[in-house]
């Protein structure tokens, strides 16, 4: 094919893809840190009925990094104290438009609390299901409930990520 030939065809202008990409990206950010918020601020919130609180002893209750707490508190006292603290941890992660610092503290400590339910997983019987052979089949509750967390903890280093990031247009 000849130069000539090249140049005679006509210039065809694609839309930037960068320009959708961008805004599909800044819809994904804003359902992410608002999703982690809802997660945090509803789950937070049943944290201080009985319900929850006895959900949670069991997996509490195994856990080698966290068993001790029923030594000092009561199973609903630390579910209050945790709920508290996720809670929080909501409206901190909700407040990037305020302060990109609190946002990222709480994206942090978001990162933390979700590392500390998957520790679950290695410590809460049955999470692997025995009826399948174990590992890798998990069971429903609590084995497939436990590894959202491993999405959600993503979500969290990401939103730490881009509220970090954001600190320096607060000294602006």
């Amino acid at each position: 094919m000849s130069t000539a030939t090249a140049s005679a065809r006509p210039i065809v202008t694609v839309p930037r893809p960068t320009a959708l990409g961008e805004k599909i990206q800044a819809a994904g950010l804003f359902l992410t840190r608002f999703g982690l918020v809802v997660v945090f601020l509803w789950i937070g919130a049943m944290k201080f009925t009985a319900y929850e609180a006895n959900a949670i002893q069991p997996l509490v209750a195994n856990s080698p990094f966290m068993s001790w707490l029923y030594q000092i508190f009561s199973v609903q006292a630390f579910s209050n104290w945790l709920g508290v603290l996720e809670v929080a941890i909501g409206l901190m992660i909700a407040a990037r438009s305020i302060s990109a610092s609190v946002s990222a503290a709480g994206s942090a400590l978001a990162a933390i609390l979700f590392l500390g339910t998957l520790s679950f997983m290695l410590s809460t019987p049955p999470v692997w299901e025995g009826s399948l052979g174990g590992f890798p089949a998990l069971s429903v509750a609590p084995g497939q409930f436990l590894l959202k967390d491993l999405a959600l903890l993503g979500a969290s280093v990401w939103t730490l990520g881009e509220a970090w990031d954001g600190r320096d247009h607060e000294l602006d």
